[in-house]
């Protein structure tokens, strides 16, 4: 397979950056997708830690871009757990 698209690449040049931008799109995804994997709200082993989203600090910034909201001021509403 990879010595057939290098043989395409060989004969049209002009394929190299679309490879290229394929490419650095599918490990941006698979980057995004592993950073979404290991949240503090994915619970992974429910035996040692089946509520991992309660022993967040409450100026944890949850958002990827937060823009408005300054997580560093906030407080902690409701019941200690």
């Amino acid at each position: 397979m990879i010595r057939m698209v290098m043989e395409h690449v060989k004969k049209h040049p002009g394929l190299i950056p679309q490879f290229f931008f394929i490419l650095l799109g599918m490990g941006g995804a698979s980057l995004y997708l592993v950073r979404l994997a290991k949240g503090p709200h994915v619970t992974w082993n429910k035996k040692n830690n089946p509520e991992p989203w309660n022993q967040l600090d409450p100026t944890y910034q949850y958002k990827f871009v937060a823009i408005d909201t300054d997580y560093k001021n906030l407080k902690k509403e409701g019941p200690q757990f």
